[in-house]
């Protein structure tokens, strides 16, 4: 059999000693000399980047990137990614915040695929896309079958994409309702082991092609903590695990990481999931009295527990994550569905022994993992008295979830302890170029980091509105005062703005308060319509308005459509469990959870938020924060995490003639219109 040769790396190095010197050599080679004969602007801060990431990845540590907007991130990471691949024989993991930005990374005209046409590196990146992105064959066919005639005419439709897509993937068939997807899509409670498809379906056709990468695989944050925590397990079982050996990761957009880690690591239980599961083994015909005794008394322990949870649940419409007061009552609820659903597992167990063929070998395969994931997480939350777990119920579906509280202690056991280069690369990763709290975060003592501001001239560029602090017999009347600022602000914008909130039920109230005003342009809720499609339509239509507190990161919104960008509020953290969690943390440690939690979350939103602004060199805008912050206890976190350099106004008369004015054109030699905006 033909084994292909390796590649090479793409500079001549003696030895693994010698191989440092020359990456640093090659890199600045790149920056200095090959990719300004291609239209590319010399900046400094981001030759410093790729310098000290490629210093760290050599001596394997653990590296915060933090690079401002504009910097070129990505390509600062990829020029040490693509050598250190090739030095090891192993491909770099690159792990993204969303499949947007793995298709903006990895697709044909991404990044990755840019740099390698540049400077000839015939690079071999591939896309490593979440399981749950692809139709599972067995559940098509279930579908596609004669009964399946005059049903739903949208399953219908799917059905029929399904069978003409090459890939199976979702990105094929986008439009397809998340109803209709989750009866198709592969999840984690199917059984694999006795499908008929097995080892030919599309998921495990995608798996094989990215196992084969030779410099790059592309995932999400989700994949990649799927095969973190199941890696172990996988390979003790015989599998091989989702990811196949690497040399390095590298997680864009860090600062997202920990929400898909714990739900990762996590278990959801979901109380439609258990009752259509018992309504299947309640109709089943001739089943056993033992198994007809246990679906009875898990019913009735279902039902209980998920009416005494609902009751314990702190209602509050600042979270989509509610929190969970613990009593007697609810742990020996809990603790009682645990050993119903034992039982139950049991007698599916003596089913499938018995070979009564009342269900199928992969139903009962399928009920046995729902099972079992479901007793671990009720084990795991009524030891200890759930000491040992973060719990809360999700408003959207009103599902369980129960998540190890240490982290930290996992990251350490599953990542860090391998010794092999990690690096986390964002915008937004220290508050005030302190790095203490995102490590503490991490469970890490201990790390390089490096941090360059934004390429941009925020001086020339931004212009931050702070009005005077509202006298202290004044609070109560904030509302009143703010919702006048704010109409004041967006006349003198001519519209073109966005308005970040804090929670959902801010829209509402600002919606309420600005209904007998009249503007000469759109106002669009986040609440009225899908997030894309108003952040498209936010970006045609120039002079409308959004507004929405899930706008704080992750829109790109350049030129003249977004020129005001309004805080409505500073965004302090909510009572989310997971936060929670944290200032217990710091308690324990001797912090102040205020100063060791709150300012620094608060801080990093605010600094992501105010990202939003500017996007290009030729961007201007203003940044009005309508919460009082001069005199406050955290007015110098907050100043910190503005724009550097940014002027600052204390009336709105200098914010009229700031906006009018020409933007300067900051900056010459951009990048070529055909590669688009300077994030390379």
């Amino acid at each position: 059999m033909h084994v292909p040769a390796r590649p090479r790396v793409p500079f001549e190095f003696h030895n693994k000693d010698d191989f440092p010197a020359k990456l640093a050599g090659w890199i600045g080679h790149v920056f200095y000399d090959l990719l300004p004969g291609h239209g590319y602007e010399i900046r400094e801060e981001q030759i410093f980047t790729a310098f000290r990431l490629a210093d760290a990845v050599c001596k394997g540590k653990v590296h915060f990137a933090e690079a401002g907007l504009g910097t070129g991130k990505t390509f600062a990471y990829l020029l040490t990614a693509i050598p250190y691949a090739r030095l090891t024989g192993k491909p770099v993991v690159i792990a993204c915040a969303s499949t947007a930005l793995q298709e903006q990374l990895a697709g044909p005209r991404g990044d990755a695929r840019t740099l390698s046409r540049l400077l000839g590196l015939d690079l071999d990146v591939r896309l490593a896309k979440d399981p749950r992105q692809y139709i599972c064959e067995r559940r098509v066919e279930r579908f596609a079958g004669p009964l399946s005639e005059g049903t739903d005419q949208a399953l219908q439709d799917a059905l029929r994409r399904s069978e003409a897509s090459e890939r199976g993937e979702r990105s094929e068939m986008p439009d397809v309702p998340d109803r209709i997807w989750k009866m198709l899509a592969w999840d984690e409670s199917m059984s694999c082991e006795t499908c008929s498809s097995r080892g030919f379906c599309k998921l495990v056709r995608a798996r094989e092609y990215y196992r084969r990468a030779g410099d790059l695989i592309v995932g999400d944050h989700g994949i990649f903590f799927d095969d973190l925590w199941t890696r172990d397990d996988r390979i003790a079982d015989g599998k091989l695990p989702l990811l196949p050996p690497y040399s390095a990761v590298i997680l864009d957009e860090g600062h997202k990481v920990m929400l898909p880690a714990a739900m990762r690591a996590g278990r959801q239980i979901l109380k439609e999931d258990m009752e259509s599961m018992l309504s299947l083994l309640e109709q089943l015909q001739g089943a056993r009295m033992s198994l007809v005794s246990v679906t009875f008394a898990m019913r009735a322990a279902v039902a209980r527990f998920f009416r005494l949870l609902y009751n314990s649940v702190c209602r509050d419409e600042r979270t989509d994550r509610l929190a969970v007061r613990l009593s007697d009552v609810l742990l020996q609820a809990a603790e009682t569905l645990r050993r119903a659903l034992e039982a139950l597992l049991r007698e599916l167990q003596y089913e499938q022994e018995l070979h009564i063929e009342s269900l199928t070998t992969t139903q009962i395969q399928a009920f046995e993992a729902r099972i079992e994931r479901a007793a671990a997480a009720l084990g795991r939350f009524c030891r200890n008295r759930a000491t040992d777990t973060i719990v809360w119920v999700s408003r959207r579906d009103e599902s369980f979830w129960v998540v190890p509280r240490d982290l930290g202690g996992l990251l350490k056991k599953h990542l860090f302890n391998r010794k092999i280069p990690v690096v986390f690369s964002s915008a937004t990763l220290s508050a005030g170029g302190d790095f203490g709290y995102f490590a503490r975060t991490l469970g890490l003592q201990e790390v390089s980091s490096s941090s360059v501001t934004s390429s941009f001239e925020f001086e020339k560029q931004v212009l931050v509105y702070l009005p005077r602090l509202v006298p202290a017999g004044d609070r109560e009347d904030w509302f009143s005062r703010a919702l006048k600022r704010l109409v004041s602000l967006l006349r003198l914008s001519r519209g073109r703005a966005l308005v970040l909130t804090n929670y959902p039920s801010d829209v509402r109230k600002i919606r309420t308060g600005l209904k007998n005003y009249r503007f000469p342009f759109e106002l669009l809720w986040e609440d009225r319509a899908e997030r894309g499609y108003l952040v498209e339509r936010f970006r045609k239509e120039v002079s409308s308005v959004l507004v929405g507190a899930g706008f704080w990161e992750g829109i790109d919104v350049p030129g003249e459509a977004l020129s005001l960008l309004v805080i409505w509020r500073l965004p302090f953290p909510p009572p989310d469990p997971l936060i929670e969690a944290r200032r217990r943390e710091a308690e324990e440690q001797g912090l102040d959870p205020v100063t060791a939690v709150d300012y620094p979350e608060m801080a990093l939103r605010l600094k992501q938020g105010c990202g939003r602004l500017i996007r290009k060199r030729d961007d201007r805008g203003v940044i009005a924060i309508l919460e009082p912050l001069r005199g406050m206890p955290w007015e110098h976190v907050a100043l910190e995490a503005l724009p550097p350099g940014a002027g600052i106004a204390a009336s709105l008369a200098p914010l009229s003639r700031f906006l009018n004015q020409k933007t300067s054109g900051a900056g010459g030699g951009g990048l070529p219109p055909a590669t688009g905006p300077a994030e390379r």
